[in-house]
């Protein structure tokens, strides 16, 4: 399952890539928020999901018994899944105001105005 996951991780990488390469302003935030799904599920792999109790260590015992889900990962998620909403909404607000103004989302065309 983890060669799936990665294979599904660096196609998200790539069609990320290769929308943020694109001259289209909303090609451009879509591959903005493929990155940032391949982000989280790269974290997701790499913190390896163990199916188990949650990590509360009982009465009288000294440690946690194996297995336990490591609520670290989860944690990295959630923070880069609210970041990555504050991002993409800053993002579209300023795509909008961008499209106003130019009345164009080619990016070679917003190029012109500059002058």
């Amino acid at each position: 399952m983890e060669i799936v996951l990665a294979f599904v991780i660096g196609g998200l990488y790539a069609a990320a890539v290769y929308m943020l390469l694109r001259r289209s302003l909303v090609k451009m935030l879509i591959g903005l928020a493929l990155l940032s799904h391949a982000a989280n599920l790269l974290i997701f792999a790499v913190a390896r999901l163990t199916r188990g109790r949650p990590p509360i260590i009982s009465l009288g015992a000294e440690d946690l018994a194996s297995p336990y889900a490591d609520p670290l990962p989860q944690a990295l998620i959630l923070t880069s899944i609210v970041i990555s909403f504050g991002v993409m909404a800053f993002a579209l607000a300023l795509a909008y105001r961008t499209y106003r103004t130019t009345g164009t989302d080619d990016l070679d065309a917003m190029r012109g105005s500059d002058r």
